[in-house]
C-alpha cells in the first residue's frame, strides 16, 4: 500500500503547474515546456482542441437555425452573456452561461468569461500595442496608483519574443506613445479612414491614426507554418475558431507547440480549490481540483506554480487559497489581495457619416478592424482635469442599399451592382480607468459554487475621472470630425456596466513594496515565490493598450526567471 501511494503522489507531481489555459497560460505552457520541463496544465472548463472542436467555423449564414440570432429563451436565461457581443449564435457556446457559474455583482458587473481549453484567447480582439515607457511611469509621475516595478526596457526584448512567434500585423510607426515591434505587414486603411489621418496630421500633429496592429498572419514566417497555421483568410468570422490559424488563440499555437514536446499534460474540467502551502517548508507545494463532472478531488504537485485563470478568478483562487501562515488568502500579507481592480471603459462613441469620396469603397474585409488613434492626453505630463486618457479605434465603412423591390433582370442588377450608402465613421473610446481601493472582489461568506468555492463577489465601479475622460472623447472627437469634413455626428454613451470591455485586471498587483502590492518584479508572489501570476491580476495600472499582448511578454519574462530560480534551487520544495 505504502508503494501504491509513493507511485499515486509521484504520478501526480510534476516540474510546473499551469492554472489556466488562456492567452497567458497557454503560453506559461509552452515556455515551461520547451525548457524541458514536465508541465501539467488545468482547465475548469472542457478540452477544445484546434479545428476539431470549431462547430460552426465553416457554416453558411442560412445554415444557422435562428439565422445567427440567440433565441429568445436563451437570452432571457443570460441576460448578461447577451449583451455581449459575441454572444451570438455562431459563438454562443464558448461564453460562459449565467446560471452555471453565478458570481455576486454588489454593483453591476458584466463579467464576461470563456471556460474551456484556450479560455478567451478563442473570442479576443486580436488587437496587439505595446505598452510605452510613459504607460509604466504613469502611476509614479501622476501617483494615482504604486510604482510599476518594471519598466518598457525590461519587458520590450519578450514583447519581441511574443510578437515573432504569435505574429503580429502592423506598420512602423515611430510613435513615443506607441512603441513599434516586430511586425509583419500591416493592414491598409481604406479611403476614408487614411483621409482622417491626413487631415489629423495637418490640423493636430501630435495625434495620429495609424492601421491597427492586430495577431493576424497577413504574411506568415517559417515559424508560423510550423505551428500548422497559414496566412488569414479576411473571413472575420475568427469568434468561431479559425481553422486556418490566421489569427492567434492558444488553441492553435501556444498549445499545440506544447504538445508537441511530449512534456505538457492538459487536464481540462479541473476546477481548482485551493493552492496548497506547507508552512514548514514557506512554500506553495501543488494544488487541490474537484473534477467538474464527477466531483472527485485530487492534489498535484509542483514546485513551480503560475496562476493563469482569468484576472478575477486568479484573485478567487488566491483568497481561497488560506492557512495558518496566509489566513487573508494566499500571499497576502498586505492585505490587498483582491483589491485595486481596474479595467477599461469602451463606454463612449461617436459616428458620423461623410458624403466625400464616394468614387471610392471596400472590397474584402480589413481584419484589422481599420484604424487606430494612440492615446494624446497625458502622455508626456499632467495637463487635463482628469488623470490618464484614452486610445480610440477608428473605421469608416460604405453600406450597401438593399433592394426592396423589382423583379427579374432588374432585381438582378440591382444584386450584382448595389447601391451604396454614403461613408459611415465612427470611433470608441478605450478608456483608462484608475485601480482604487474601492474597487475590489472578495469571496462571499456563505454561498459556494457547486465545486464548494466561495462564489466571487464584484464592486467594481465607474468614477468622476470616468465621466470627465468620457466628455473630452466626446468633445474632441466631435471637433476632429467636424474639421475633417464629417457631417450628421453623433455621439453615444452605453452606460454599460464595467465588465463588458472584458479588459479586468489587478487585484494581485506588481510593486516594489511588499507593503502595497502582492507581486514582485518578476511577477512572484512577495510571499511565496514559487507561485507566479501573470495575467491581468498582476496589472498596476491597465493604460489604454489592448492588454493580451503584456499578459503574455510578462509571462514570458516570468517564465524565463523561473526556470533560471529552479535551476539555482532557489525554488526547491522538497
Amino acid at each position: 500500500m505504502a508503494n501504491l501511494n509513493i507511485d499515486s503522489v509521484k504520478a501526480r507531481t510534476f516540474d510546473a503547474i499551469v492554472i489556466g489555459s488562456g492567452m497567458s497560460g497557454g503560453w506559461a505552457a509552452k515556455d515551461l515546456t520547451e525548457k524541458g520541463l514536465k508541465t501539467l496544465m488545468v482547465e475548469r472548463g472542457r478540452n477544445v482542441e484546434h479545428i476539431k472542436d470549431y462547430p460552426t467555423t465553416n457554416m453558411m449564414p442560412w445554415e444557422f437555425p435562428h439565422g445567427g440570432k440567440v433565441p429568445y429563451d436563451v437570452q432571457q436565461a443570460n441576460p448578461i452573456a447577451s449583451r455581449c457581443y459575441v454572444f451570438k449564435e455562431d459563438a454562443m457556446h464558448f461564453v460562459v452561461k449565467d446560471v452555471e457559474h453565478p458570481y455576486v455583482q454588489e454593483k453591476p458587473f458584466d463579467w464576461i468569461r470563456g471556460y474551456q481549453v484556450g479560455g478567451k484567447s478563442l473570442l479576443w480582439a486580436r488587437q496587439t500595442q505595446r505598452w510605452s515607457k510613459y504607460d509604466f511611469e504613469g502611476p509614479a509621475r501622476d501617483g494615482f496608483a504604486v510604482p510599476w516595478p518594471i519598466g518598457y526596457d525590461d519587458l520590450a526584448p519578450w514583447y519581441s519574443t511574443v510578437e515573432k512567434f504569435a505574429g503580429i500585423s502592423g506598420n512602423h510607426d515611430g510613435l513615443p506613445a506607441l512603441p513599434d515591434g516586430e511586425f509583419l505587414p500591416g493592414y491598409p486603411l481604406n479611403a476614408v479612414e487614411d483621409h482622417f489621418r491626413k487631415h489629423l496630421k495637418q490640423s493636430h500633429p501630435d495625434r495620429h491614426v495609424i492601421s491597427a496592429r492586430c495577431a493576424h498572419l497577413s504574411e506568415p514566417k517559417p515559424v508560423h507554418i510550423a505551428q500548422g497555421r497559414v496566412q488569414c483568410q479576411n473571413r472575420v468570422l475568427c469568434q468561431r475558431g479559425c481553422p486556418f490559424g490566421g489569427y492567434f488563440s492558444a488553441n492553435s499555437s501556444t498549445i499545440p507547440w506544447a504538445l508537441k514536446t511530449g512534456l505538457l499534460t492538459v487536464a481540462p474540467n479541473q476546477v481548482v480549490q485551493a493552492i496548497l502551502y506547507d508552512e514548514q517548508k514557506g512554500r506553495a507545494t501543488g494544488i487541490r481540483v474537484m473534477d467538474a463532472h464527477t466531483k472527485t478531488t485530487t492534489e498535484y504537485y509542483a514546485p513551480i506554480l503560475f496562476v493563469n485563470a482569468g484576472a478575477l478568478n486568479t484573485n478567487l483562487i488566491l483568497l481561497n487559497s488560506t492557512s495558518s501562515r496566509f489566513p487573508k488568502g494566499l500571499g497576502n500579507d498586505s492585505g490587498v489581495l483582491g483589491k485595486y481592480v481596474a479595467f477599461h471603459n469602451y463606454s463612449a462613441r461617436v459616428s458620423a457619416e461623410y458624403e466625400g469620396l464616394k468614387e471610392f469603397t471596400t472590397d474584402g474585409r480589413n481584419p484589422a478592424g481599420g484604424g487606430y488613434v494612440p492615446r494624446f492626453r497625458n502622455v508626456f505630463k499632467q495637463e487635463m482635469d482628469f488623470l490618464r486618457g484614452y486610445a480610440t479605434s477608428f473605421g469608416a465603412s460604405r453600406g450597401r442599399v438593399q433592394p426592396d423591390s423589382g423583379f427579374g433582370p432588374d432585381l438582378k442588377q440591382q444584386l450584382e451592382k448595389p447601391a451604396l450608402t454614403p461613408w459611415g465613421v465612427h470611433a470608441g473610446m478605450m478608456g483608462e480607468t484608475i485601480p482604487k481601493e474601492t474597487n475590489y472582489v472578495r469571496l462571499d461568506p456563505t454561498r459556494k459554487d457547486e465545486w464548494g468555492v466561495p462564489l466571487l463577489s464584484i464592486s467594481v465601479a465607474y468614477d468622476d475621472n470616468d465621466e470627465k475622460m468620457k466628455q473630452d472623447f466626446f468633445t474632441q472627437f466631435s471637433e476632429m470630425f467636424t474639421q475633417a469634413g464629417f457631417t450628421n455626428i453623433k455621439t453615444n454613451d452605453s452606460h454599460q456596466a464595467p465588465g463588458l470591455d472584458i479588459h479586468e485586471m489587478g487585484g494581485v498587483r506588481m510593486g516594489q513594496d511588499p507593503k502595497t502590492s502582492m507581486l514582485n518584479k518578476w511577477n512572484q508572489l512577495h510571499a511565496c515565490p514559487n507561485v507566479y501570476v501573470t495575467d491581468g491580476a498582476a496589472m498596476t495600472s491597465t493604460s489604454t493598450q489592448n492588454p493580451s499582448l503584456t499578459y503574455m511578454a510578462l509571462t514570458a519574462r516570468a517564465v524565463d526567471h523561473a526556470v533560471s530560480e529552479l535551476k539555482k534551487q532557489n525554488l526547491k520544495t522538497t
